[in-house]
Parts: structure tokens; C-alpha cells; sequence
């Protein structure tokens, strides 16, 4: 427990990205409870990922290290997280989500009370089985931000009343394919797609991102920000729960997303392993007890959410993002290449007003540079790889990549696997 806050709420959504959102300038009312948000909370403008896709993101934010040492090379934890730290500080923890990529395969639910990773992982093999087919009859690739909201309430319902908790709460809505529910599906385009065709285009632009025309490019946005309303709303629905309860003024309250999604801005769809804007720019709302209401340009990134919560319990190693910060700050990202680009490495620094990239072949070493006329930020993100491959060198372990066979399906539902 600290001074100023009881209990942690840690709200993310996959793939949801800033510019997106009507409360970052975005043309379309995506996001009336978040923009409500950002009237009582600090707003970071320039919150960047630490990486650009699920498999590193969520670690990074979870235990607020780079992910070369957040996860080993078979993308399994390899560090404490924020959950762990708060166990052993008494609170009660608990996460709720449905990313196959952070489930307890990967060793995610590591210092939680109570993980519901909603995959049946240790569940009579009947009882798994019978999911498994009731969830492709529904075409169900995820739980539902309802179904989240449920599951993690009823855990809050059971705990003592003065009890200090963490709860992460990771909403899959906003990741593809984009199928939003109900009355949502036509919000802002009369398609007339079934389920499974939107899932087929999304599957389309991924695999063949040059065969789609700009109609089909203006469906797939209409359906995800529908998609972003629908969370939206299911969001909004849980901070009012949290209102009601009287736990919100108890709460230090962080929403976030782990990356963002790319619709051929740079010749690729969905987040693949690359550093542009498109898929690290993330929203970012902190709200301590009692509210706080300002904006804050200041770059920052996902890194200091885990050290926002550690600083609270007295840990000044790291950036609080309830402090001021030094409006020169660089923040770098990373990404590991995949399948026939997996000897790569990328990189990027940015500040207020520049960004750098740069791609290390871990073949010989070589770099590749992009996007920077400063040089001594070129010369700076140099450094800065050079100590990452000190870090990422210090762990060559080689992970059992095998997986359950529920965890293959949801995420060849979710556009990840053939």
C-alpha cells in the first residue's frame, strides 16, 4: 500500500492506436468514455511502445524492461513482473485476457493470484474439448470485453473489502480479424460481410496487402474503429463499476495499449515487426486518486508504467509518469524479425520532434539506417543498440516452442499462423 494509492487497475487493449481515438484528434467519435477519461487523468500525447507487436509489447510493459530481457528467445518471461513485485508487497493479484501470446504457456501468469488467460489451460480435457467446439460454431476467436468485465468483477466482488489489489484487464476487441458485435458491425459502413468474410480480408490484406483496393482499405478501418467503439464503451462500463464500488478513488487507474495496427501506411497491414508510428504510437491515461487533468507532450513510453507502480512503492529506479519529465527525453523501441527476417533486429529512438531506425543484421552485425537528418541522434541509438546486444547476448536460451493445440487456433484466428 502506499500513500496515495490502495489498488492498481491496469487497462490495455491489443492493437489499439492513438491516432484512432477522437480524443487524439481523430475524425470520428471513436471514443467518447476515453476522451471523458482524459478530462480527469494525465493524457500522454507521445507514448511509445517498447515494441510493436504482442510477443514483446506486453512484457515490456508488464515488467518494464526492454524485451530482450523481458522474454527469453522463445518469447517465454524471463523477468519479474509488476505483478510478482506487488504480490510480495501483500496486494492480491489477478489478470483477465485472451492472448494465446501471453498465457500461462509462455509462463504470463507468474506472480498472479488468479489468471484467467480464457484458453482452459489445466482444465479436464471434456471440459477443453467442448470449448473448443462451441467456440468455432461461434466463430469466437477471443473473449468479449463484456466477458472480460464480468470475469474480472466477480473477482473484485470476492475479495475482502480492505484488501489491496492489482488487476490487469487486456481487451482483445480492437485486434483483428475486425468482426465488431451487434449493431456496431454497421456503425460506420452497411457492409453486409459475414464473420467469416471480414476475417478473410483481414487475412487477405496480411498475406497480400498489394491486392487490396482502397475500398476494401476503408472497410477494414471502418471496421476496426468500430471495433474501437464497441471497446470503448466496455471500458467505460468498467471504470463505472469501479466508480460504484468506491474503489476508483482508491485506484491508481493506467489505460493503455500494448501496440497499434497498420493499414498500408507503410506497405504492410496488422503489426508486423517494424517501429513506424503506426503500430508503437499507443494511447496512454493515468488517473491517480482524485483525478488529474492536463496533457503531456513529453515523449514517453510504455517502459514507465511498470515504474510509475514500483516508484509508488518506493522504488526511484526508473521515470514516474506522475512526475515531471525532462522534455529532452529520448524513447527507443525494438522488434525482433521473423521466420526469413529473424536475423534482424530493429531499432528506433524518438524525441518531440525527430524519430530514427535502424536495422542490425545479427549476421555479421551490420547497420542500417533510416529517418534521421541529426546525426548525434543516429549516434545516439548506435549506443543504444550496442548495450541491447550486450543484454540480449547474455541470454541464449533456446525455448520449447511447442504449444497447446487450443493455443494454435486462436491464433491462426487471430491472422498470427497459417
Amino acid at each position: 500500500m502506499t500513500d496515495d494509492w490502495n489498488n492498481v487497475v491496469l487497462l490495455t487493449a491489443d492493437a489499439l492506436r492513438a491516432d484512432h481515438l477522437s480524443c487524439y484528434g481523430y475524425e470520428r467519435e471513436t471514443s467518447p468514455v476515453l476522451d471523458e477519461l482524459a478530462e480527469e487523468s494525465l493524457r500522454f500525447t507521445n507514448a511509445y511502445s517498447a515494441s510493436s507487436h504482442t510477443r514483446e509489447a506486453v512484457p515490456a510493459l508488464l515488467t518494464g524492461e526492454y524485451p530482450d530481457v523481458a522474454v527469453d528467445s522463445g518469447y517465454h518471461l524471463a523477468t519479474d513482473t509488476i505483478a510478482s513485485t506487488l504480490s510480495k508487497e501483500g496486494f492480491a493479484t489477478a489478470g483477465f485476457h485472451s492472448n494465446p501470446f501471453v498465457s500461462r504457456a509462455y509462463g504470463f501468469g507468474q506472480g498472479f493470484d488468479h489468471f484467467d488467460d480464457d484458453l482452459h489451460l489445466g482444465q479436464h480435457k471434456v471440459i477443453a474439448l467442448a470449448q473448443r467446439a462451441l467456440d468455432k460454431i461461434r466463430n469466437r476467436h477471443y473473449a468479449r470485453a463484456d466477458e472480460i468485465n464480468e470475469r474480472s468483477l466477480d473477482w473484485l466482488d470476492s475479495l475482502d473489502v480492505e484488501e489491496s489489489f492489482f488487476l490487469w484487464n487486456h481487451y482483445m476487441d480492437t485486434h483483428g480479424p475486425y468482426e465488431p458485435p451487434g449493431e456496431y458491425a454497421t456503425l460506420y459502413a452497411d457492409h453486409g460481410l459475414s464473420g467469416r468474410d471480414a476475417q478473410s480480408l483481414y487475412q487477405r490484406a496480411i498475406d497480400d496487402p498489394e491486392s487490396i483496393t482502397d475500398d476494401e482499405r476503408q472497410l477494414l478501418v471502418d471496421l476496426y474503429d468500430a471495433e474501437i467503439r464497441y471497446n470503448d464503451k466496455y471500458l467505460g462500463e468498467f471504470i463505472d463499476a469501479l466508480r460504484e464500488r468506491g474503489l476508483l478513488e482508491e485506484s491508481l487507474v493506467v489505460v493503455t495499449a500494448d501496440h497499434g495496427d497498420a493499414f498500408g501506411e507503410h506497405g504492410y497491414y496488422e503489426h508486423p515487426r517494424y517501429l513506424h508510428d503506426e503500430i508503437t504510437h499507443v494511447p496512454l491515461f493515468v488517473r491517480p486518486p482524485g483525478g488529474a487533468s492536463d496533457t503531456v507532450d513529453t515523449p514517453v513510453s510504455t517502459l514507465d508504467v511498470a515504474a510509475t507502480i514500483k516508484t509508488g512503492l518506493g522504488d526511484e529506479d526508473g521515470i514516474s509518469l506522475l512526475d515531471s519529465i525532462a522534455d529532452d527525453r529520448r524513447i527507443f523501441s525494438q522488434a525482433r524479425g521473423e521466420d526469413e527476417h529473424s536475423h534482424f533486429r530493429r531499432y528506433a529512438v524518438r524525441t518531440r520532434e525527430e524519430a530514427c531506425f535502424c536495422e542490425r543484421n545479427c549476421e555479421g552485425g551490420a547497420l542500417k539506417f533510416d529517418g534521421v537528418s541529426d546525426q548525434s541522434l543516429r549516434s545516439e541509438l548506435e549506443a543504444h543498440i550496442e548495450a541491447r546486444v550486450c543484454a540480449e547476448n547474455g541470454d541464449d536460451v533456446t525455448a520449447d516452442e511447442k504449444v497447446d493445440e487450443e493455443i494454435e487456433r486462436r491464433l491462426s484466428a487471430l491472422g498470427y499462423t497459417e
